[in-house]
């Protein structure tokens, strides 16, 4: 990781630094072609006046062509004088006869009054030759001048020497100063890569940021975050553990006390007396075992509400109303044997969730409401959906019992928490369940009290889904 992106870090700036010069390279060559054909110009701005250089002596006729004399003017001698041994003049006869000038010019007969260019290599220097038909003193002539000083032939040394060589070493220089650089800009990337390995398993304490650069801050904080999760799931985990091992034990307890008795029981009794005894022993017997079935649903649930309470995947839209009815059928039996009435107010409502879960949180409810209703009172279950099939979406589950003080509503929503001086059985996690269900689908259990201020009053409120 850390070494690939040094080298595509490497590979970015070389090549940022490769593409400088290269631009570097193309404008020196651009110059010298503008040198180039500044050179041109001057050559042909030379012409006139190397025809006006062209006199006859006294006596000559312009048909003469041997009795011409060349009287430089200058800005003809100024030329020849700057470029010392690397200028020419030539004039020729309109047939091609050479007239003055060195034997290495070459014969050039323009056919129109227009100036052509060619590049002659004399002692391994090339020159830019101009020719073109003038009229002189002396009558048309061919004039020649040539210039050694191009500067695209000079253009390759000196690129190599002024450009290449030193952004070359540039180059080399920079690629190790970079490397050097990006080593020590990635260091604090490779300490915390060093510091994530040497950790232990159970080691999830937060990295410390102050050392850390701003850019790799952001994700020292994720990391921090996702550390902070892990810490806080594992600490739920060990409590419940501990917590269900603590509650396990006391009914586990008695379930074998009751087993216990009743052996001992049956080898010290008679036939008729043993089998009164068993009787009674029998349904403890079913108790105990009813009260151990329910704390280890209720556990199971409580652990697979933990494991999804950051996780919205796999979701589905319940509907409420039937979720209700399918609760209330369950509850029929345990509410009848106590003389309860056991209501529904369903009105359409649909929700985004799990439910499976939503199922396991109106249980909870229901069962609690029932548990703890005297005989002979009243439990409903409501549902329904607010604007017309868009809003909120809620459930409520209302009895007429002895209901939670203000108090004692947020303690009560702990695990294993039980109202001081409360009859019955229960274990304290029904309420806890179901809060947690609530937190799962990213709302909460709402406490208030019931009807005309008697009995308690649960509601959950959802996002609903539109019908």
């Amino acid at each position: 990781m850390i070494g690939g992106l040094r080298r595509r870090l490497l590979v970015m700036l070389l090549a940022t630094i490769g593409a400088i010069g290269a631009a570097t390279l193309a404008f020196h060559y651009q110059g010298a072609g503008t040198a180039a054909l500044q050179q041109d110009q001057r050559l042909l701005r030379l012409v006139p006046m190397l025809a006006d250089s062209v006199v006859l002596p006294r006596g000559g006729t312009p048909t003469d062509g041997t009795d011409l004399t060349l009287l430089m003017a200058p800005p003809i001698q100024e030329f020849l004088a700057d470029r010392d041994g690397h200028t020419a003049v030539g004039v020729f006869s309109p047939r091609g006869e050479r007239l003055f000038g060195a034997d290495w010019l070459p014969v050039l007969l323009p056919t129109t009054e227009a100036p052509e260019f060619v590049s002659v290599v004399d002692a391994g220097v090339t020159h830019r030759v101009v020719a073109q038909r003038a009229v002189t003193e002396a009558g048309e002539l061919i004039l020649v001048l040539a210039d050694g000083s191009d500067a695209r032939q000079h253009w390759l040394r000196n690129v190599l020497l002024r450009v290449l060589l030193p952004n070359l070493a540039l180059f080399a220089v920079a690629a190790g100063m970079l490397g050097w650089g990006v080593t020590r800009a990635l260091q604090p990337l490779m300490d915390l890569r060093q510091a994530v390995e040497r950790r232990s398993p159970r080691d999830l304490s937060p990295i410390d940021e102050r050392h850390t650069p701003a850019e790799v801050r952001p994700l020292v904080q994720a990391l921090n975050r996702l550390f902070a999760r892990v810490n806080e799931q594992s600490d739920t985990q060990r409590r419940f553990v501990a917590d269900a091992a603590h509650q396990l034990r006391t009914p586990l307890a008695g379930l074998q006390a009751q087993v216990e008795a009743w052996a001992q029981a049956a080898r010290s009794m008679g036939a008729g007396d043993l089998l009164s005894l068993r009787a009674e022993q029998v349904l403890r017997l079913r108790d105990a075992t009813r009260n151990t079935t329910q704390l280890a649903n209720q556990l199971l649930a409580l652990s697979r509400a933990d494991a999804l309470r950051d996780d919205d995947a796999a979701r589905e839209t319940v509907d409420l109303a039937e979720l209700c009815e399918t609760v209330l059928a369950h509850f029929l039996d345990a509410a009848g044997a106590r003389r309860i009435d056991l209501g529904l107010e369903a009105a359409p409502a649909r929700v985004q969730g799990h439910a499976w879960l939503l199922r396991e949180l109106l249980i909870n409810l229901v069962d609690n409401a029932i548990k703890y209703t005297p005989v002979g009172g009243a439990v409903t279950l409501r549902c329904a959906q607010g604007d017309g099939g868009a809003g909120a979406a809620w459930i409520e589950v209302e009895d007429d019992g002895p209901g939670i003080a203000p108090a004692e509503r947020a303690r009560v929503l702990q695990r294993f928490y039980r109202v001081p001086g409360t009859a019955g059985s229960g274990h304290g996690l029904g309420l806890a369940i179901a809060d947690g269900i609530a937190r799962v689908h990213h709302t909460q259990l709402q406490l208030g009290s019931g009807a005309e201020g008697h009995g308690l009053c649960v509601r959950v409120v959802f996002d609903a889904v539109a019908h």
